[in-house]
């Protein structure tokens, strides 16, 4: 009889690189304090009694089933003896010292790969496709881009190699300028603008953040600098202070909305009144505010077979938002809608497609309806491109409110792959440098725009957006044409 084996769990990191994991005081504490079996520690079984033992959750816990001949529990014994007998058999067995030296250990991950009948484990699946297609192999992008979502703190740590090296990646694929979203406040924005700035003053813009705990303890909502008197008033300083310094705009990640809590352990709402003086000021200030509310569709559903993101969320269980305690989707996507309806003067950016690729006829009437909303697409090129008909008709609809983004700093192999999406139509093809595709098991199509179109995307509208960002275009262009 052939045993299935389940396929590994992976470890906790956030894919974006840029965000503290959403996860509840209590579920972390829960994680520290797991400990895990040595899967070496195998038993055997007494006469007359067959144990064999499967690896769950990449080999850290050895489970152990008795195996007994068909129709055993039908005979002369009644089946609550038999039951009786067969847990007795499992406690001689984690009892016996000499058991571990005894035992043949179960089929590891390498048995499971698939070939001459065996079973495969999904995270050896590696499926070559055998379809002939048009590769077109583009380097560089067509006109000078403007990556409006680029997290540079958190990517690189402060790391002025890493900078360096990046800056000639720019100069390569034609990146004129990227935007950091790590800026922060006071001085840590003056950090990061010196690292950014002392050697590529017309590279880099920065948004900075609102820092929503202050000097509070991390696990105490209640001594947050948001549950104090004033607070909104004081970031709306802060803001004109960022301003001062160079900040471009502000970006609000996605624990707005998803982690940070009210005393009484209630998330803060994305609507709450309380904020609104933050979102008038950005609007004088001319600071577009960049928000990430919500995640993909697929992370706010049971993590099941039905669900398309199963692997990734296996890999990542603390991406997952069950609806027992965490809002739902849409009602976080009706809260922001509602901030950017009550402060028309403020241009707001939704990230990630507005965090809803999956249904572009739903942005669309977001678009309609709310003309200070602008779009991005990082890191969502993987779920545009496998729509590719419905998406290229929402770029050419909506050509003056897309910007483009992609959530670097990337490797040049990604980079790249965000030219063959926007400038080709090449079929089927990985969205991503990972050998195992990271957000959904598909390949994406191309797009093909237009030049007018490139252009508005690449740069033209995020100059609508970002004053400042005209100087800096020309001195690239004047340098490298």
């Amino acid at each position: 009889m052939r045993k299935r084996a389940l396929s590994p769990k992976g470890t906790t990191a956030n894919s974006l690189g840029c965000e503290p994991q959403v996860r509840s005081h209590h579920e972390s504490k829960a994680s520290e304090g797991r400990q895990q079996r040595n899967p070496a520690e195998r038993d055997v079984a007494p006469p007359g009694l067959s144990i064999c033992g499967v690896l769950d959750s990449w080999g850290s816990r050895p489970r152990l089933f008795a195996v007994v001949p068909q129709g055993w529990l039908r005979s002369c014994f009644a089946r609550r003896s038999a039951i009786v007998l067969m847990l007795g058999a499992l406690q001689l067995i984690a009892a016996s010292p000499a058991s571990a030296q005894d035992a043949t250990p179960p089929a590891d991950d390498t048995s499971l790969d698939g070939r001459e009948g065996r079973d495969l484990l999904l995270k050896n699946f590696r499926p070559r496709s055998m379809l002939k297609a048009q590769q077109t192999n583009i380097t560089r992008a067509k006109f000078p881009v403007v990556d409006l979502h680029t997290h540079f703190r958190y990517r690189f740590r402060h790391s002025p190699e890493q900078l360096d090296a990046f800056v000639q990646l720019m100069d390569r694929n034609n990146i004129a300028v990227c935007v950091s979203l790590d800026g922060k406040l006071g001085d840590d924005f003056r950090e990061h603008a010196k690292y950014l700035w002392t050697k590529y003053p017309d590279r880099f813009m920065i948004f900075a953040n609102v820092d929503w705990r202050g000097d509070g303890q991390t696990d105490d909502p209640a001594t947050w600098a948001c549950h104090q008197p004033g607070f909104a008033e004081r970031t709306a300083k802060q803001l004109a202070e960022a301003k001062e310094l160079g900040a471009s705009g502000l970006k609000l990640f996605k624990q707005f909305g998803l982690g940070h809590r009210n005393p009484d352990g209630s998330l803060i709402k994305v609507d709450d009144r309380r904020w609104d003086p933050i979102w008038k000021a950005c609007g004088q200030l001319e600071l577009p505010i960049i928000i990430h509310t919500s995640d993909p569709a697929a992370f706010f559903l049971d993590i099941d077979p039905t669900n398309e993101r199963w692997e990734e969320l296996h890999r990542h269980p603390e991406w997952s938002f069950p609806a027992d305690k965490f809002p739902s989707r849409e009602k976080l996507l009706a809260a922001r809608n509602r901030v950017i309806e009550r402060h028309p003067k403020t241009n707001f950016i939704g990230a990630h497609v507005a965090n809803n690729p999956e249904d572009l006829a739903t942005v669309s009437e977001w678009l309609d309806k709310y003309p200070n909303l602008y779009v991005g697409f990082a890191s969502r090129i993987g779920e545009l491109g496998r729509q590719p008909y419905t998406a290229r008709r929402f770029f050419l609809d909506y050509s003056d409110r897309i910007l483009f983004t992609t959530d670097g700093p990337w490797p040049e192999t990604r980079v790249q792959l965000y030219w063959r999406f926007l400038e080709t139509y090449d079929e089927y093809f990985p969205y991503s440098e990972k050998e195992f595709p990271p957000q959904g098991f598909w390949n994406i199509y191309g797009i093909g725009l237009p030049d007018d179109v490139l252009k508005n995307v690449y740069s033209q509208n995020a100059l609508k957006l970002l004053p400042g960002l005209r100087e800096k275009l020309d001195a690239y262009i004047a340098r490298t044409q």
